[in-house]
């Protein structure tokens, strides 16, 4: 049974907490939809299916999959050094290093990798929220 943010996270947590609700879906939505519509040396690329990539890969981490996601498009987008990344940072943070950070996307600014930090822990908070929704509502 799928159980997302959008269907069923927003309307609970707003029932719970009036507002706050608004106020998560409204960081998720700004931090998911940053972009400086540029890649490295590219500019003018719009970058929605590395992000949707990045935010779904999280999602998958923690044992949370979409049905109507290609979940290829990970695997064409992510390569395998990201990917460490992405994991040891959602998973184990404390293990994070310098040289984890560096060895992924040579090529981007720091700015950029910054934002997927960002994408990251965000996809990760709401990941964290719906199974503590999901709890709740089974409780």
């Amino acid at each position: 049974q799928d159980y997302t943010w959008e269907d069923h996270g927003y309307s609970l947590i707003n029932r719970l907490y009036p507002d706050v609700g608004q106020l998560l879906d409204e960081k998720f939505q700004v931090v998911y939809s940053l972009t400086y519509n540029s890649l490295a040396m590219h500019r003018g690329v719009d970058t929605p299916v590395l992000r949707r990539a990045i935010w779904n890969y999280v999602h998958c981490v923690f044992g949370i999959r979409y049905d109507d996601y290609d979940y290829g498009e990970v695997n064409q987008l992510l390569e395998r050094s990201l990917k460490v990344y992405i994991k040891t940072v959602a998973c184990y943070p404390e293990k994070t290093t310098k040289q984890i950070y560096t060895q992924f996307w040579r090529h981007v600014k720091h700015s950029e990798k910054v934002h997927i930090n960002l994408l990251l822990l965000e996809a990760r908070m709401q990941a964290a929220l719906l199974y503590a929704l999901r709890a709740v509502t089974s409780y």
